[in-house]
């Protein structure tokens, strides 16, 4: 009887306004917990902003990566498992063009330029925002290009004779795409990581008795995956096409009968996403300062994570989603060891999905 009624209270817990409630008194446990190491001195005021930039910048890094994750969820209806390879391609491609962009008139050989040693010095060509800032524009619109050409040639040979295939289908499909993708990429460029930038100008913001460190890459990142997005919801909102995707993403057969040309949007979805994914590859690694091989396949868990707790198919769920998701990852800190930080993360997604599963966002919604 006591088991019945402890089922019971669980199950009135998990319904009506229970996450609000919920997440309602961590949130204040956890603010509370933080005043007091503040007020105590255990934390730093500058070290707590610098959690909260550090979150910021890895979450809009995400947040950009899942957009392209979301619209293709929301309009071809399948969770494509290649999306982490199409940021390592877009990354490798685009640094690639950045390096061989730096190197005119340098007398440096191509086959170092192109980084298949991964030994080469990132001295030779001192590659930085501030030092060659053409050359790394260069390199972002190459590895958006690059990007959406490979999606576009993926979408002809493997999904668009599978697009009436049931979603499973779809799914082993593009992990067999993602495997292809990464073990061609070890063929150019091996399995070393590898260094792209020399050094990075910083900005210090005085806090408190302390500062907050903020790196020009890092405020490059910010500012350009804040753009990006900010292009996108104009063009969700304001322009035909957009309007289209948002009618295919409701119900494609309507869309159909209405007229909508629906093999184009699923082109110009492909050519959004993979830009997008394209550009977030390059900003995430001119963030951190080098690159691997497996280095998109590991962000595509934490951008999977991102978009399913903004709500799977809503690109403003994984705008919000990918940077809650920094940001917990990277103040999570506080209270665990580094190691399990994006423990936290996934925790976080957990509990969303056990009190709203639908997301945060509600999920199947392109705008």
């Amino acid at each position: 009887m006591e088991l019945r009624t402890t089922i019971a209270r669980w199950q009135r817990l998990l319904e009506g306004r229970s996450f609000s409630v919920v997440a309602g008194v961590v949130g204040l446990l956890l603010v509370g917990d933080l005043a007091r190491r503040l007020t105590s001195g255990d934390l730093a005021a500058a070290q707590l902003l610098s959690y909260l930039w550090d979150g910021l910048v890895f979450g809009l890094g995400l947040g950009l990566a899942g957009i392209g994750l979301s619209m293709t969820y929301s309009i071809l209806n399948f969770a494509n498992f290649s999306h982490g390879d199409y940021l390592t391609a877009g990354a490798f491609s685009g640094w690639s063009a950045t390096w061989l962009l730096a190197g005119v008139g340098t007398g440096v050989g191509s086959i170092e330029l192109l980084l298949i040693d991964a030994g080469v010095s990132t001295n030779v060509l001192n590659i930085s925002v501030f030092a060659a800032p053409l050359q790394i524009l260069g390199g972002l619109v190459a590895a958006a290009v690059m990007t959406v050409l490979l999606s576009l040639a993926l979408d002809r040979v493997v999904y668009r004779p599978m697009r009436d295939e049931e979603g499973i289908s779809l799914l082993i499909a593009s992990i067999g795409v993602a495997l292809a993708l990464r073990y061609t990429l070890v063929l150019f460029y091996n399995t070393d990581s590898r260094g792209l930038t020399a050094g990075d100008a910083t900005f210090r913001v005085p806090v408190g008795l302390g500062s907050l460190t903020i790196t020009a890459h890092q405020l490059t990142l910010v500012i350009v995956a804040v753009a990006l997005m900010l292009g996108v919801h104009l063009l969700l909102q304001r322009s035909k096409l957009g309007k289209a995707m948002r009618a295919m993403a409701d119900n494609e057969d309507l869309a159909r009968v209405t007229g909508i040309p629906t093999e184009r949007v699923v082109r110009y979805t492909w050519i959004i996403g993979g830009g997008l994914a394209g550009a977030a590859g390059f900003l995430l690694a001119l963030e951190r300062g080098n690159m691997v091989f497996s280095f998109g396949w590991r962000l595509l868990l934490p951008v999977f994570a991102a978009v399913i707790l903004g709500g799977i198919g809503s690109i403003y769920g994984a705008m919000f989603g990918g940077i809650a998701i920094g940001i917990a990852r990277s103040v999570s800190s506080i209270w665990i060891p580094n190691e399990f930080a994006l423990v936290a993360s996934f925790t976080l997604m957990i509990l969303v999905l056990l009190f709203k599963p639908s997301g945060l966002f509600k999920g199947r919604t392109t705008a």
